[in-house]
């Protein structure tokens, strides 16, 4: 019993510790948007590109992964996960090294080759998780203690970007070897780790044949309308501190002096308010349920969001930043960019709430449906490139926002009604 019981201890802190790595290369790719867009002089959503190459990885590799995982278990499917992220990572390094327009070609392809790692360790990590605390409230609160450690390394890359690059205007691939090499090392500690951990696998896992069904995870419409849900929600996510830095480095704040460190602040601290988000919905999460957690930050994010697209930029508004290794600080910002960074602390908790309603009841469809879910994470490379390209037609960075409304509407529908499980009928087991 004891045993067992470490044997869990030690498989969930190494799947803790995969989730922020997820984030790390992640949020790498935001900021390098602002690298690619100044070194090659392309526009917005040309230098989103990177962005987009990450996640639509998740598109191509979601359910191939979801198989993977079904036949060969954990253990394998996370070693494969982190070999392939080396790889992905090292080409992006790569680009550091060339010459002329190819580099941009190069990145991005690197970019999307670490999509398909982050891809895979997201399908191994969340119904690992989820299955290891019971699922139910349990597995929600622990989805939300591995969401706080992913916020904190996303928070990290983004302060460390601003370290290494601190004019982005004049920034070049090579500024970011750094943390491509931080990322590299990680990898390869990680491999080393999980080569020696006991994963505990289950049996669906076990390489056992099934009879051929029509029945899957998209016969259950909560499932269906939670992948839906997981698409919008990376987006949002994802877009609206993309589109915030651009718009304080780009004419948001009245005072020019310092736009770009204070853009990068501001933006870090969205995804420091997830991390801290994430520690308050692990604490609640067996107290709170999923549903009631979404729907609360759904219509929170949304006020938020509205105020932020109508209310005056004129106004400013002293707001608490973190500065990274000076500590906290305070930006005077507009009262919008204030409403925005807030946001994080709504999204924060949207990811874990999300995959417990949709995978709730599916018993020995969960494994296929993570791989589902995850070919569905590539809104996040989709969204904030139409959010971009609004921002190129308007020519306004706030308008770009009703793409943010849109999506956080039908997050408060998918709480509300279309997280309930219709399809008690099919057997699970």
């Amino acid at each position: 019993m004891s045993t067992a019981k470490k044997s869990n201890l030690l498989a969930i802190i190494v799947m803790i510790l995969l989730f922020g790595m997820i984030s790390f290369v992640t949020n790498l790719a935001s900021p390098m948007g602002d690298v690619l867009k100044n070194q090659f002089q392309v526009a917005n959503w040309m230098g989103t590109l990177g962005v987009f190459a990450n996640f639509i990885a998740y598109a191509c590799m979601g359910i191939p992964a979801g198989n993977l995982l079904q036949k060969r278990g954990y253990k394998f499917t996370a070693l494969a996960a982190v070999a392939v992220g080396f790889t992905g990572v090292g080409i992006q390094t790569l680009a550091g090294l060339i010459e002329g327009n190819t580099a941009f070609g190069v990145y991005l392809l690197g970019a999307f080759i670490a999509g398909f790692s982050m891809c895979m360790l997201n399908i191994v990590v969340n119904p690992m998780l989820n299955k290891l605390a019971g699922g139910g409230n349990r597995g929600n609160q622990l989805l939300q203690v591995g969401g706080s450690f992913n916020s904190l390394m996303g928070t990290a890359v983004i302060f460390l970007t601003g370290v290494f690059v601190p004019s982005i205007a004049d920034a070049k691939i090579e500024q970011v070897f750094p943390l491509m090499f931080i990322a590299l090392a990680i990898f390869a500690v990680a491999f080393v780790v999980i080569l020696f951990t006991d994963i505990p696998e289950s049996k669906s896992e076990a390489k056992i044949e099934e009879k051929k069904s029509n029945i899957g995870p998209m016969s259950f419409r909560h499932f269906m309308l939670g992948a839906i849900a997981i698409f919008i929600y990376v987006g949002v996510e994802v877009g609206i501190p993309n589109v915030l830095q651009k718009w304080l480095q780009n004419g948001g704040l009245s005072v020019e002096t310092g736009a770009e460190g204070i853009a990068a602040t501001v933006a870090a601290t969205y995804w420091l308010l997830m991390f801290f988000g994430r520690l308050l919905g692990a604490a609640l999460g067996a107290k709170i349920s999923a549903k009631s957690m979404l729907t609360a930050v759904s219509v929170l994010g949304l006020g938020l969001v509205l105020g932020a697209m109508f209310l005056n930029p004129t106004n400013s508004v002293n707001l608490p930043v973190f500065m990274g290794t000076e500590g906290f600080g305070v930006a005077n910002v507009p009262v919008n960019a204030a409403l925005l960074v807030l946001c994080g602390l709504c999204t924060s908790v949207m990811w874990g709430g999300i995959f417990n309603l949709a995978v709730e009841g599916l018993g020995k469809y969960t494994e296929k449906a993570s791989g589902i879910f995850m070919a569905l994470v590539c809104g996040g490379g989709i969204l904030p490139l139409l959010q971009n390209f609004v921002v190129d037609l308007s020519g306004s960075y706030l308008t770009s926002y009703w793409v943010i409304v849109a999506g956080l509407a039908y997050l408060l529908f998918y709480a509300l009604v279309g997280s309930k499980n219709v399809n008690k009928d099919i057997p699970t087991e």
